[in-house]
């Protein structure tokens, strides 16, 4: 739709309305000049039915409405007069319908590129927009990959039937580079400390040297911030010259006029009433006498900003005079703190399978309360590790009276939150491996998780049936149950257990520690040991005299006694970027409690995070594991004790599963952890570099650094519907050789 046609309806409608007296009743409405489009399509869209009352404004909308179809090419309105009322007739003129488009000439720009840019569909109407939408499209394309001479010409055919032939010719020319870079005016910076703040480079061996538009204003916005964090506040980029030195090489020419360069005066604050002076100047590290840099003073000046907000005051502005005497440059802030803001009501939508309780149990801010960001943020974190939604959660705010209150309004997503599935996984020591499970982490709604699975392989069997309860009777006590039958063939250490049990878990936050969980838990369950390979066993029996002695009995009971301490303030468990996971397992067996074994066992893990640089975050992680006999028994059960290597909680990547540590297990462990994450697709596809380190013992002083066990690789992690399942390979530091690793679960 151009403007001359615009012009015309309107005047034409000026015109009608002129002679149409207002208020008179419309007998009918017809359509004229069409072909394609029905007459009803046009009737139903303009808003207008016989009988209402001539409206002016209506008419005009009408034909606004018309337009934004994008079928009609020209519209205009009649009226004719009919017994005491009018008939409104509307002229169209139909835009013509795309019947064919060939492309001419096209070499370095292949034929689904262009599709995927214009995005054109033989059958759809044509028009004056389209065919300046392709000449832009195809040469800003043909600018990127460096033919910056090339002419798209678009030819156009109607025929009498109103079908449109389009042709579309281009002339690529030459591809052109840019082969040298010169600034003019830059008197106190180099020339070569500006060119490395740009994407804009001269060819060369590994260069293209393509001048592209988008990259190259970003340049001038680099360059404009490089001097300003010097002090540069006045500085100019600009103009800019690109001149052809020949047909194939450009120079490009930017000017650059630098000011005066200002050094920090004193920074003032006036109107602040909430918070002193000394609260607010202390968010600026920027001193006296420095080079004023005016993007470290915004990244600042954004920490008196979130200050404030954290303390309800969002309506808050702050302007600031930059005062300059000489060559020094003071600053006044003049701050307007406005209302503060109370949270009146708290409005969740979207959440079809979760109960809206469920949701509100995560919320760190109640009605009532002053609106703080931090808190909201929060609240957003503790939702999406839920693990119910996606990651786009919505959070507003509309304040509500003149007092500043607001009421906020939460949208989530749902997604599937439980599942069937299968699958076949891989380790060194068990091989394949396969699973059969149905799990349930959201049962009913209520944020109940329950699981039945069974895994099977050539040394393993494994029943078992979960039910946990974070909310016992809508409170934040915990309950939690397990029932599970195993029989694990530990071939590398040549005997078989069988194990049968069941075990009750409740847990409760602590109230005056932050993220902080105490959960207490009693297992009951049974144990028969048998050697598959005695040779081999009886060529180490001091090691080995624990399993030689359970190998002659029967069916082993174990009652226990745990306690887990854990404090969780990871942003984002799935990914996390920041934050800390603190857990302390302790275990009693035996003793008081029956049973026929006596042992204690302690694990301690750290994990911590933190951003490292742009999306790159580091994640490390300490383990210590001890476990020993008293009592009755003179050494702890086998499977109890430690056995590092391969993936898992005690992995160490780079070595077969369960390798490393002394014959027939350790009663000490340590491993060291660090990963470097970088997020691919989000929070679902995770690329990581590792290296990890660690080892077992009996004894404490036979612990030795320097007798580490290491090995380092790469991997990646995928969030799929089965859970998270990870590939890494590793390299062993110590004697060489890769490692592959396929894991199911987060070990991190």
């Amino acid at each position: 739709m151009s403007f001359k046609h615009i012009l015309l309806s309107l005047l034409l409608l000026t015109a009608f309305m002129s002679l149409a007296a207002q208020g008179e009743t419309i007998y009918s409405i017809r359509v004229e000049g069409h072909k394609t489009i029905s007459p009803e399509l046009v009737t139903s869209a303009i808003g207008i039915r016989v009988g209402d009352l001539l409206d002016p404004e209506a008419v005009a909308q009408a034909i606004k409405t018309l337009y934004k179809m994008g079928v009609f090419k020209d519209i205009r309105v009649f009226s004719e007069e009919y017994r005491t009322g009018v008939n409104l007739i509307f002229s169209i003129v139909e835009n013509p319908v795309l019947t064919q488009i060939d492309f001419i000439g096209f070499k370095a720009i292949k034929k689904d590129r262009i599709d995927e840019l214009l995005g054109l569909k033989i059958g759809s109407f044509w028009n004056d927009y389209q065919n300046t939408r392709i000449q832009h499209r195809l040469f800003k394309e043909y600018q990127s990959k460096g033919f910056s001479n090339a002419k798209v010409i678009v030819y156009e055919h109607l025929s009498e039937d109103n079908r449109m032939r389009v042709k579309v010719e281009v002339e690529e020319g030459k591809r052109v580079a840019i082969s040298s870079i010169s600034f003019i005016g830059n008197e106190e910076m180099d020339a070569k400390a500006l060119q490395k703040r740009m994407k804009t480079k001269p060819a060369s061996l590994l260069r293209s040297g393509r001048f592209e538009q988008e990259k190259f204003d970003a340049d001038l916005v680099n360059l404009a911030n490089y001097y300003k964090q010097r002090g540069y506040v006045d500085v100019r980029i600009g103009p800019w010259e690109l001149t052809p030195i020949n047909d194939k090489e450009l120079h490009l020419e930017i000017q650059v006029r630098e000011g005066e360069r200002y050094i920090l005066g004193d920074i003032g604050v006036k109107g602040n009433d909430h918070f002193t002076t000394d609260a607010i100047l202390g968010k600026f590290t920027l001193k006296n006498g420095e080079p004023f840099d005016e993007e470290k003073f915004e990244k600042q000046l954004g920490l008196v900003y979130a200050m404030y907000f954290d303390e309800g005051f969002i309506y808050t502005q702050i302007e600031h005079e930059k005062i300059k005497r000489d060559n020094e440059l003071e600053v006044m802030l003049m701050v307007n703190e406005g209302p503060r803001a109370r949270i009146r009501q708290i409005h969740i939508t979207g959440n079809r399978r979760t109960k809206e309780k469920v949701i509100r149990r995560q919320l760190e801010v109640a009605p009532g309360d002053y609106f703080r960001q931090s808190q909201v943020i929060r609240s957003q974190q503790n939702i999406y590790n839920l693990g119910f939604f996606e990651p786009d959660i919505s959070l507003d705010y509309r304040p509500i009276n003149n007092d500043g209150d607001i009421d906020l309004y939460l949208d989530v997503i749902d997604k599937a939150s439980g599942m069937a599935n299968g699958g076949v996984g891989y380790n060194s020591q068990d091989k394949f491996v396969g699973q059969l499970s149905v799990s349930q982490n959201n049962l009913f709604g209520n944020n109940w998780s329950s699981n039945l699975s069974w895994e099977f392989g050539k040394n393993t069997q494994n029943f078992e049936f979960g039910f946990t309860n974070p909310n016992l009777y809508d409170t934040d006590m915990l309950l939690g149950t397990n029932i599970y039958y195993t029989e694990r063939d530990w071939s590398s250490f040549y005997y078989k257990i069988y194990t049968r049990g069941a075990s009750l878990r409740l847990g409760q936050y602590l109230p005056w520690v932050d993220r902080t969980r105490l959960v207490a838990g009693y297992s009951l369950y049974s144990k028969k040991y048998r050697i598959t390979d005695m040779d081999k066993v009886l060529g180490d029996p001091l090691a080995n005299a624990t399993l030689i002695e359970l190998d002659s009995l029967s069916w082993r009971y174990t009652s226990a006694l745990s306690g887990t301490l854990s404090r969780d303030t990871r942003d984002n468990v799935f990914f996390p970027t920041r934050g800390t996971q603190i857990t302390m397992f302790s275990e009693v067996a035996g003793g008081p409690l029956g049973g026929d074994f006596d042992y204690f066992k302690q694990i301690f893990q750290v994990n911590w995070y933190a951003e490292a640089w742009e999306k790159l975050t580091l994640r490390n992680k300490w383990r210590f594991g001890y476990v020993a006999a008293y009592g009755r028994s003179n050494d702890a059960p086998p499977d109890e004790k430690f056995y590092l290597g391969g993936t898992g909680v005690d992995g160490i990547r780079g070595y077969p599963d369960r390798s490393i540590g002394p014959a027939g297990g350790g009663t000490r462990a340590i491993i060291f952890s660090t990963e470097m994450g970088y997020p691919i697709a989000g929070d679902q596809i995770i690329a990581v570099a590792f290296f990890d380190a660690g080892n077992s013992y009996n004894k404490l002083r036979d612990f030795n650094f320097l007798e580490l066990r290491k090995g380092a690789g790469a991997g990646v992690r995928i969030r799929s519907p089965f859970g998270l399942i990870g590939f890494d390979y590793a390299y062993n530091l110590d004697e060489g050789g890769w490692e592959p690793h396929l894991q199911f679960g987060t070990t991190f």
